[in-house]
């Protein structure tokens, strides 16, 4: 394709703030735009069709996944999600770069049909901060915190597999550090975290 948008992928465990940093993004930079996805799950109160997801029923999503309309999809809890390759090289022809807000395996998928583009995981500082950000409002059990800490950790255990890390120690640092990356303005603060410790149990 010969496009002058390019391709970015943010990856993250739960709890590290990887939405917030790229709707961030998205506002600060004008040429900056979210993929939209296709999803069979019902739209919330508030979403709208072609802003947030665009909203299939499984038979168009399966039919859309079987033509290889998709550049990578799942299924998560009982719904299908799927990344369009018409919608993301219609962004790019427009010169968009396209912020790709999945997880670990969706980074993958999208790497192995367009490989050049930029992945990007983003890490919290520590265990502990993480813990504190899994807490959230302390209204989950011991039993459902210690799950998502398992998850997380499962999750920050494919880091290699990325280009670039960032820290979110400090969301405006964080924030600076992805703009300098899709703007090609050098590699971020160098990453100081205890990967070691980080990854226990993993």
């Amino acid at each position: 394709m010969n496009n002058k948008g390019r391709l970015f992928i943010l990856s993250a465990a739960s709890g590290t703030g990887k939405t917030s940093l790229a709707r961030a993004l998205v506002e600060q930079i004008p040429d900056v735009a979210f993929s939209v996805s296709h999803t069979t799950r019902a739209p919330r109160p508030g979403e709208e069709h072609g802003v947030h997801y665009y909203f299939v029923n499984q038979t168009q999503f399966d039919e859309m996944a079987a033509a290889d309309r998709f550049l990578e999809h799942a299924k998560v809890f009982g719904n299908s999600y799927g990344t369009s390759r018409a919608a993301t090289e219609n962004l790019l022809r427009q010169g968009k770069n396209i912020i790709f807000d999945i997880d670990w395996q969706g980074a993958r998928a999208i790497k192995e049909k367009m490989p050049e583009a930029v992945s990007i995981f983003i890490l919290p500082p520590s265990r502990a901060v993480l813990k504190e950000r899994l807490t959230g409002r302390g209204q989950d059990s011991p039993d459902v915190i210690a799950r998502r800490m398992r998850e997380a950790v499962s999750e920050m255990s494919h880091y290699k597999e990325f280009e670039h890390l960032v820290v979110n120690d400090d969301f405006d640092a964080a924030l600076a550090d992805l703009r300098a990356i899709i703007r090609g303005e050098g590699s971020p603060r160098p990453v100081r975290v205890d990967m070691e410790a980080l990854l226990a149990g993993a």
